[in-house]
């Protein structure tokens, strides 16, 4: 069964067995995008029809952000873009993006799942969530690790919305964070980055 059949999150949760709660976890700090990013995607949105189809949104708006968030962070995560995820035949698919600790044999092998990205298709947050949720129980499954926390992030480029896989419960967060205010979405996504730099090193330190 594909990530893309899952249609929501109660589908996951009964196959599966996840709890579900909705609750603030996110912390949200203003930080700002460099200049440089700013004007480009500025530039992008006056110029171009970014948000016409799924393909521009991702190209566009999706792609540039997670990467420039991800700057930091290099040298500690790889991210996929359309990676091969395989669980089981229950489990498997491509997800939209894979942030992932980064492996000592290099960017070509993928190691320890960390954030699955995907994209709302026609807007469809429900069916997002549903495929990022299966997508979280297949990373946890592979990482062999239930209590190191796998974070979601489902978005149709302008509204981003977060969530977390924790043991049996998954937990999602009630506010969306929009491309109209990048200093607190990019304050969201640093937040999360930092979460998974401290759950790794205390899942070594274990």
């Amino acid at each position: 069964m594909s990530f893309s059949d899952y249609r929501n999150v109660a589908q996951v949760q009964k196959q599966f067995q996840i709890k579900y709660q909705e609750k603030v976890f996110v912390g949200v700090q203003n930080i700002p995008p460099p200049p440089s990013f700013i004007q480009e995607f500025e530039f992008t949105q006056e110029n171009i029809d970014i948000f016409t189809s799924e393909g521009s949104r991702s190209e566009a708006v999706i792609f540039p952000i997670l990467r420039e968030a991800y700057k930091p962070y290099y040298q500690q995560f790889t991210i996929w873009i359309q990676k091969s995820l395989v669980y089981n035949d229950k489990l498997s698919g491509t997800p939209d993006y894979i942030i992932a600790r980064k492996s000592p044999l290099g960017k070509t092998v993928l190691e320890t799942p960390l954030v699955l990205i995907g994209e709302a298709k026609k807007n469809d947050f429900e069916q997002g969530w549903g495929q990022c949720l299966a997508e979280l129980v297949a990373a946890q499954k592979m990482n062999e690790n239930t209590y190191l926390p796998v974070f979601g992030i489902v978005t149709d480029g302008k509204l981003w919305e977060f969530g977390k896989l924790e043991g049996d419960v998954f937990t999602k967060d009630p506010k969306g964070y929009t491309v109209d205010d990048l200093g607190k979405l990019f304050g969201v996504l640093n937040f999360i980055f930092q979460s998974i730099v401290k759950n790794i090193s205390s899942a070594d330190d274990s």
